[in-house]
């Protein structure tokens, strides 16, 4: 959204308009950070994303087809979602109606907090098919702080290629579908060379951390130091 501004103005919800300045942003996920120097501003209270369940009431805000402040209900349908709209995905899909407009509002939990940022719908029509995705809020969290410390986002790499656990692999390795990644290649000289890993190994923990999927295996390995 904010790509190739020439200018950019922040609405409040009063209708204040004040200039913003671009600190920085990260095309993998497609989150921006925006200053603005203004008094008496109430930030919203983030919650976390990680102890969100499917089935859980959820308020998504934002100015659909420029109606502003518009609030809309529903539930997370769904948790770790990829449907290749950007680089890095983990959304949280909800059901709670989001249109053109709703782009960067915030995705509350029933409590007030912030859960996620509204980012994209799928739908043929251009407007919600009850499928809609937002950015969890620790995401947001971890590139927002890189952004404003560093102004630009590190990712730690292993250097390996991976898939999820489907049945077929699940039946020839003996394991659980679904119990980890399973790597189909391994880049030259990359830290997953040096460290012995091999195509067909299968990596269940990281960290300490139990695998479910190639994305999970990504979003942990990316914010290490």
């Amino acid at each position: 959204v904010v790509e190739g501004a020439d200018e950019i103005l922040v609405e409040f919800h009063d209708g204040e308009r004040i200039s913003g300045t671009l600190v920085g942003s990260d095309r993998e996920t497609d989150l921006a950070v925006i200053r603005v120097e203004a008094d008496d501003l109430t930030p919203a209270r983030l919650g976390d994303s990680r102890t969100s369940e499917v089935g859980e009431w959820i308020l998504a805000v934002g100015s659909p087809f420029g109606l502003d402040l518009t609030v809309t209900a529903g539930i997370i349908s769904a948790k770790g979602r990829g449907p290749g709209i950007t680089e890095r995905e983990d959304f949280l899909q909800t059901d709670a109606a989001i249109n053109p407009g709703n782009s960067g509002g915030p995705l509350i939990d029933m409590s007030g907090r912030v859960i996620g940022m509204n980012t994209a719908i799928a739908t043929s029509t251009r407007s919600s098919a009850g499928v809609g995705f937002a950015v969890p809020v620790n995401m947001v969290r971890w590139v927002s702080r890189q952004l404003i410390e560093e102004g630009r986002v590190k990712r730690a790499w292993l250097g390996v290629g991976v898939q999820p656990i489907d049945a077929q692999v699940a039946r020839q390795f003996d394991i659980q579908i679904g119990a980890g990644a399973i790597i189909g290649g391994v880049m030259p000289n990359s830290p997953a060379a040096k460290a012995g890993l091999s195509p067909k190994d299968i990596i269940q923990s990281f960290d300490g951390k139990t695998i479910n999927g190639p994305r999970k295996l990504q979003s942990i390995v990316e914010r290490l130091e």
